[in-house]
């Protein structure tokens, strides 16, 4: 350390200004008060009586009181145990007159989450509007599995359709169902160039229910909770495809006996997920919402535009009435109708030509009017419901509404 000399070192602290000049350090100034500050001043603390602190305790346990009420009556609970008792006696009231909140997510967080974060940076390549259905139902039933153990994933199952102009079933378990997902969605996934999830295994046809069956056939164990991953992988690999497509939508997807345009197979897998995941969360006694309307109202009208089709198959197989005047309708004429009308989420009005699929549905020539809820609808062509025991109202040509009622169930597959 350096040694100063009297005469060049800085003036100390006995200098007769008392601050210091040239460069050495300088004696801070007095610092200023609370009032020359412009600051408010602290609020002086309450001095309540035991009396009226104890009267408070209820106000406190609410959050009712003043700033200065809650910090006299906590200072006094640490000096007073008579006191400190009752107010937990209280605040522990105060929570059972709170209403429970549900540990369950809402299910339209994701979709908040989502839509705030596109507002902010929209994505470079979207989703198209009609991939949104099957990418919101595909993570709403992941979201559904996720905390699922063993004893869920192996909990029995009852997959239900319609055929033959009755009810048909097949038992299965969660993870069974997911398999059976996984395998239809394939036929999309294939049709986009993804690998198949089939693998070697081989089917005897493209339908749904032909791959599922040979998929279950071919393992050797009951699925488990491991078929989850690849099912989820597909959905995000099909969800990321389509979003290149451009304006594919209209590529063909076989179903073996029929095929779909690439926009309403993926409306049809929507629906078809949304179907299966209600019928895991009834399996594990859990609730489960229907989807948003507008991708309800898209589920509704895919199916609305396939039942004049369905309706001439089924008057081929002698299963549908000719009607009044049995004779096919050249395309693009107005037809005899029945005018469906579809209540509540997702609804809307339909006029469903009756001879033949390339007619158009006209109000002149309505013979017939059937309305129904929007969920009771969608039910019924999943085959979740039978069409005499449908909740619809009719008015009209009763054999037609039949016809259009026994159609939509017809729509219903494994």
């Amino acid at each position: 350390m350096k040694a100063y000399d009297e005469n060049d070192g800085p003036e100390g602290p006995g200098d007769d200004d008392g601050a210091g000049t040239g460069t050495g350090p300088r004696i801070p100034l007095p610092r200023a008060s609370v009032e020359d500050g412009g600051r408010p001043l602290p609020e002086p603390a309450l001095a309540l009586e035991h009396q009226v602190l104890t009267s408070l305790l209820g106000a406190w346990a609410l959050a009712a009181c003043s700033a200065q009420e809650a910090a006299a009556v906590e200072e006094h609970l640490g000096q007073c145990e008579t006191c400190a008792e009752e107010a937990l006696r209280l605040r522990e009231a105060v929570t059972l007159l709170q209403r429970p909140e549900s540990l369950d997510l809402d299910p339209a967080l994701r979709t908040r989450v989502l839509e705030g974060c596109l507002e902010r940076r929209p994505p470079r390549i979207p989703v198209p509007e009609w991939a949104t259905p099957y990418d919101a139902e595909t993570a709403r039933l992941d979201a559904l599995l996720q905390d699922f153990g063993d004893a869920e994933w192996h909990a029995p199952v009852r997959l239900r359709w319609f055929e033959d102009d009755g009810t048909a079933s097949r038992r299965t378990t969660v993870a069974g169902v997911i398999a059976h997902l996984l395998t239809v969605d394939g036929t999309v996934a294939v049709t986009l160039g993804l690998d198949d999830p089939l693998g070697d295994i081989t089917a005897p046809t493209r339908a749904p229910a032909a791959r599922t069956e040979a998929y279950w056939r071919a393992s050797h164990y009951p699925p488990t909770r491991a078929v989850r991953a690849p099912w989820r992988e597909q959905s995000h690999s099909i969800v990321r495809t389509v979003a290149f497509t451009g304006d594919a939508g209209g590529m063909p997807v076989s179903y073996g006996d029929f095929e779909l345009p690439l926009r309403d197979a993926m409306l049809d897998r929507a629906f078809e997920c949304w179907v299966h995941a209600e019928d895991i969360a009834e399996a594990v006694d859990y609730p489960y919402e229907p989807p948003s309307a507008r991708h309800l109202n898209g589920m509704i009208d895919l199916a609305a535009r396939m039942l004049p089709g369905v309706l001439a198959a089924r008057r081929r197989a002698g299963l549908a009435a000719p009607g009044g005047r049995p004779h096919l309708v050249a395309a693009g004429e107005p037809g005899r109708s029945v005018r469906l009308e579809i209540e509540g989420s997702g609804g809307g009005e339909w006029l469903i030509p009756l001879d033949s699929p390339g007619a158009v549905g006209s109000a002149d020539h309505e013979v017939a009017h059937v309305a129904l809820d929007g969920v009771e609808f969608c039910r019924l062509a999943a085959g979740h419901v039978p069409p005499a025991e449908a909740a619809a109202g009719q008015v009209g040509d009763r054999e037609a509404i039949r016809d259009v009622l026994f159609a939509a169930a017809s729509l219903s597959r494994l």
